[in-house]
Order: structure tokens, then sequence, then C-alpha cells
């Protein structure tokens, strides 16, 4: 048989035979007078069962094992691994369906999601009165960014302090202050009188136990640059003389 009928009696291209006989997978036979390879029943069946193996999801490297005259490991400990390895995908995809099963029950999705069904929460129940203001919609970026990055004991933590702050009507309100005077610094320069009285009310925003002791803020850490970056000049001013004020009131 030529290259061109091997590969068509075991429903193959050419390419993928020439690709074996580089790899090592399917040995080359002599070539005619010709120039042409003659190929044997024996190169289709050993084509064919390469086949049959890398349907069954064996990688290449493991069809070498199963063909291999002195294979490490015979063909039930491959198929057996394979078996567990499916096992382990099949799981991760019914859990990742729980997932995505879950988002799209709680109805609608918020432009930053999917985020973590408590986070989506807390969304969905300060959306409402949040909705217009881009200090706001930046916080809640930020917020999606911790609940992708963030260790699993600071999430809890800090979605325990968004939550009480969203149950707290003062809270909320005083937080509506904040934004609202924040919003307003958007094209303030970074002197304005209004930044301190920002800096004041946001301070009172700020959780205490979300500040960490020992000391003040390093504004040089790189998340919080980055944050400062992101910010108008006054806002972030703001956001610098906030976090001083709550790190000085620490004992």
């Amino acid at each position: 048989m030529r290259i061109g009928e091997l590969a068509a009696t075991v429903g193959v291209t050419t390419r993928t035979v020439r690709h074996y006989h580089h790899l090592g997978l399917l040995p080359e036979p002599e070539r005619l007078s010709n120039g042409y390879r003659d190929y044997t029943l024996r190169h289709a069946v050993v084509l064919a069962r390469i086949r049959r193996l890398t349907e069954l999801g064996l990688g290449l490297t493991e069809v070498r094992d199963v063909l291999a005259d002195d294979a490490g490991k015979d063909l039930a400990e491959v198929l057996t691994e394979l078996d567990e390895d499916l096992a382990r995908q099949e799981a991760g995809i019914r859990e990742r369906r729980q997932r995505l099963r879950a988002l799209l029950d709680a109805g609608e999705l918020s432009a930053e999601g999917p985020v973590s069904p408590e986070l989506a929460a807390l969304f969905a129940e300060t959306a409402p009165r949040l909705a217009g203001s881009p200090m706001a919609a930046r916080d809640r970026e930020v917020f999606a960014l911790m609940d992708t990055v963030a260790d699993p004991a600071a999430r809890e933590r800090l979605m325990s302090l968004a939550g009480a702050i969203a149950g707290s009507p003062r809270a909320m309100a005083r937080a509506d202050e904040a934004y609202a005077l924040l919003d307003a610094l958007a094209d303030a320069d970074p002197g304005d009188p209004r930044v301190a009285g920002a800096a004041r009310v946001l301070a009172d925003c700020i959780p205490r136990e979300a500040v960490p002791e020992g000391g003040g803020v390093d504004h040089e850490d790189s998340f919080l640059r980055a944050l400062y970056a992101d910010l108008a000049p006054a806002q972030a001013a703001a956001i610098r003389q906030a976090l001083d004020l709550v790190t000085g009131e620490r004992p």
C-alpha cells in the first residue's frame, strides 16, 4: 500500500501518518526501487491501534508506552490511569456546572461578574442606592478583584465587614456621603479644601478591623500605588488622608 491508501484504510490523514513516523510510533517501511514506501498489513494494524488509543484519550507519550516492546506500563495500567484522570475531569466539570447554575439561578449578573455568591448578594443589596456613583462602581471592581485574589480567610473577613456596613442604615448613609464627596473631586486639584472633608467622611466609613495593626499605611505598596494611579489626583489624595486618619486612630 502507498501512504495515501494506508491513511484512507485506517481513517487518518497522510500528515498524521508522517507525524507518527517522525515520533517513532509507526515504523517506516522500506522504499521500493521507485522510491515509494510500501506499507503492509502490519503497518495498518499498528496505525489502527494508535488511532483507537488516541480516541480513548491517551497522549502520544502514553501510546508509545503501550506500543513499546519493553513498555514501562502495560495497557491495563495506562487505561486505569486514564480512567482516573477522566473521573477527575468529570468531577471538575460537575463542580463548574454547579457554580454556573448557582450564578444563573441568582438572577441578574453584575457587570463585574462572575463573582462569588456572597459578593453577588452584596452587590445586589447595595446596587439600587449606589448605581449612580462612578466611585461606587470603581469600588465594586476592587471588591471583585479582592474576591478573586485574596486568600480565603482574608476574603471571608472582607465580606463580613462589607456585609456589616451594608446592614447598617447609618453606615450606608455615611458611605453614600463619602461616594458623593469623592465623585465631586473627579476634576479637582489635590489641594482643594474639599479633599480633607472627603477624607474625614471616608475614614469614618472604614471599619477599624479592616486596618492592619502595627503602624501607618505604606502608600508605596504595589496595590495602593495601582489604586491611586487609577483615580483622579484629588480622589487619590482623599483616600491617602483617610487611611492615614484611620491608622493614626488605632491604639
